[in-house]
């Protein structure tokens, strides 16, 4: 028998089980149809063992959106996929490694990691008011190619509050060079006879976004794909003190250092900064690293994390707006190739300097 108690319960718990299937329902076609497109590209891969799935899933999400642009219905499950399953995949393909590869793979980078980070910071500085790409746009596309692409814009953007278009701007040339990076970086790397961990410290330092990292590496081979995942994730936790730095320097152009920092850097603001992917990549590497997981277990996690990476870069493809692209306009484009060029050559130049080549 229901009591007058049960019924004033009941409605407590409805809306948050309505919200989880209003989402899930949104997600769904999305979702669907980059699955769709992962799935069967990894089947081509083996036909294509070369190109790998990442590549073939990426090219085929572009072919689509380039014929039928995504719709607005598609778009939240592709957001979904390009993000949610990507960092799943990253956490998955932590199972296979353990805390000495981690630690001693984020330490012998260092030298390469910051070098690239301080050179593309310099470089987006110098040619950006060259080309007279100033203000927000710059510092978005700066700061996007020396740390970890779309996920330091927007980072960024919760510290300086740049205008919308900016913020697309800078996502739409960043986007660019990471698929182009996906496209040609493993054919540059057997140009230059690369080894497995001397491409995953380039692909860890010279690619952008962590999508494209995956993407580029595991094409190349899998001691490659986790040399890089480490190195890129170290990367990414230098969104940290750059948003720090941004902060201060915000508040000393408007000169409210104190209250501007105070309503910059609340708990909420900070949560979000933070890339909590990594706590759990971490979490599973610890696991890995005290025998939870077998050889076998860590083998098919690892096969299913890369079915996860060329469902998450069908999603990036199928993403494709080439209009947002045009909208740029030439010269964010062109400063965006710049430093994609400018870390390309640091990276490797780094690697040869300090003897990891």
């Amino acid at each position: 028998m229901t009591t007058q108690s049960d019924k004033d319960r009941a409605p407590s718990s409805t809306p948050f089980s309505k919200n989880v299937a209003r989402s899930t329902l949104r997600a769904l076609p999305g979702l669907s149809l980059a699955t769709v497109i992962g799935v069967a590209a990894t089947g081509i891969a083996h036909l294509l063992p070369i190109v790998g799935a990442p590549v073939i899933a990426i090219i085929i999400g572009i072919l689509v959106a380039l014929a039928r642009p995504a719709s607005s219905s598609l778009r939240p499950g592709l957001h979904v996929a390009s993000k949610r399953v990507l960092q799943i995949s990253i956490v998955l393909l932590g199972t296979g490694l353990s805390l000495h590869e981690v630690t001693s793979t984020g330490v012998s980078s260092l030298p390469v990691l910051l070098g690239t980070l301080v050179i593309a910071l310099g470089a987006a500085w110098f040619v950006g008011r060259s080309l007279g790409v100033v203000g927000d746009v710059r510092t978005l596309i700066g700061v996007g190619t020396a740390i970890c692409g779309a996920s330091a814009i927007a980072a960024t953007d919760a510290i300086i509050e740049a205008p919308e278009q900016d913020v697309a701007y800078a996502v739409a040339t960043i986007f660019t060079f990471n698929v182009v990076a996906v496209l040609t970086f493993p054919l540059l790397g057997h140009a230059l006879h690369l080894s497995q961990h001397s491409f995953g410290l380039f692909a860890g330092t010279a690619v952008n976004d962590v999508s494209s990292v995956v993407a580029t590496s595991s094409v190349y081979g899998h001691a490659a794909s986790s040399y890089a995942i480490i190195v890129k994730l170290s990367r990414t936790l230098m969104i940290i003190p750059i948003a720090l730095g941004l902060a201060f320097w915000k508040t000393r152009q408007e000169g409210q250092r104190e209250n501007r920092v105070g309503q910059i850097f609340t708990p909420a603001r900070l949560v979000k900064i933070f890339p909590w992917f990594i706590a759990w990549f971490v979490g599973a590497v610890l696991l890995n690293s005290a025998g939870i997981f077998s050889h076998t277990v860590s083998h098919d996690l690892a096969n299913v994390a890369q079915i996860f990476i060329a469902i998450a870069l069908a999603a990036i493809g199928l993403s494709t707006r080439l209009r947002d692209i045009r909208r740029a306009g030439i010269r964010p484009l062109a400063l965006g190739a710049i430093l994609w060029v400018v870390v390309t050559l640091a990276s490797l130049l780094l690697q040869l300097a300090t003897g990891t080549i």
